[in-house]
């Protein structure tokens, strides 16, 4: 971690005196720092959700000033618009998802919020992606997409995989969104040919990601506990088993829909015996994970029935 120090230094530096830098070809070597992905670790590997927490918004208004000076660096808009979705869904959406009936308002206002930082990222990283691939911000507008979605790369998969997150993550946040909606299909368009092109990006997140959508979803609209526990299980592979995320998101559709009791807190509880050092570079989604499944189990009353749980 300690080889990222400097270089966030010479962007807090270059932050604060923006006129003092020399001019845009300082931003630019900030900007190819912070988007080259080595600084990641100094977050994602940290142990406290509550540092990175606090630290995070400086973070990302420290990137969009940096996009204001260099326009046309695609890292750059991937890096910002991906720390805002996250932020939205560990720190906003997350802690929103976890407050009592009792505080409906301040969980109607969190999400509210939640849903407004997804879609900023999200147009953040598909700023990124128009400039790798011109014309496909337009093409979504209609079903042009389709075939800028045909010419996509490998290396394009990270912004469609956080393209697609945020758009799915605002519908979420909002269903009665009718525009949001509609743009939900060109969403998992998105992340169809992202798991086409590289299905263990990430660790097979695009996998876990999956297991939400088609367990979360009903029938009518798509869902499937089939597709779920295929793409749980090829997650779970992927991943060596060394993260929490796919069992807590198996848990909290598939298990919660069928009622069945027994295999919610085994799945919860296999996620929290997951070791959050074996992995470093994912120790603080973990955390953050194991979080969610403690709350779950502790909260379990909410979502089964006190007879009608399968034990």
């Amino acid at each position: 971690m300690k080889r990222n120090i400097p270089i966030l230094l010479t962007a807090l530096l270059c932050s604060a005196f923006l006129s003092s830098c020399a001019g845009n070809a300082a931003m630019r070597m900030v900007a190819d720092a912070l988007s080259s992905g080595t600084t990641g670790i100094a977050f994602t590997g940290d142990d406290d959700p509550e540092l990175v927490g606090d630290a995070l918004p400086f973070a990302l208004k420290l990137y969009e000033s940096l996009m204001e000076e260099v326009k046309d660096s695609p890292g750059l808009y991937l890096t910002s618009g991906s720390g805002f979705i996250m932020y939205s869904n560990a720190w906003v959406q997350g802690p929103a998802d976890m407050l009592p009936d009792t505080r409906v308002e301040e969980r109607k206002n969190q999400t509210a919020r939640a849903r407004k930082l997804y879609l900023r990222g999200r147009d953040y990283v598909l700023a990124g992606l128009e400039l790798k691939r011109p014309g496909f911000r337009a093409s979504l507008e209609g079903d042009g997409y389709v075939g800028f979605l045909n010419l996509m790369e490998k290396d394009d998969v990270p912004f469609l995989y956080w393209a697609a997150a945020g758009w799915l993550a605002a519908y979420a946040a909002d269903p009665f969104d009718v525009e949001l909606g509609v743009g939900a299909r060109k969403a998992r368009a998105m992340l169809e040919t992202a798991l086409r092109l590289d299905e263990a990006f990430d660790g097979g997140a695009i996998h876990d990601f999956f297991v939400t959508y088609y367990g979360a979803l009903p029938a009518a609209m798509g869902g499937s506990e089939e597709k779920a526990r295929s793409h749980f299980a090829r997650a779970v592979e992927l991943s060596r088993g060394l993260k929490a995320s796919p069992y807590v998101s198996l848990a909290s559709t598939v298990s919660v829909k069928n009622q069945n009791i027994r295999e919610f807190r085994d799945l919860l509880n296999r996620a929290l015996a997951i070791d959050v050092s074996a992995r470093t570079g994912n120790r603080l989604a973990n955390i953050i994970a194991q979080r969610k499944a403690r709350w779950l189990l502790d909260h379990a009353s909410d979502r089964f029935l006190t007879t009608g749980g399968k034990e």
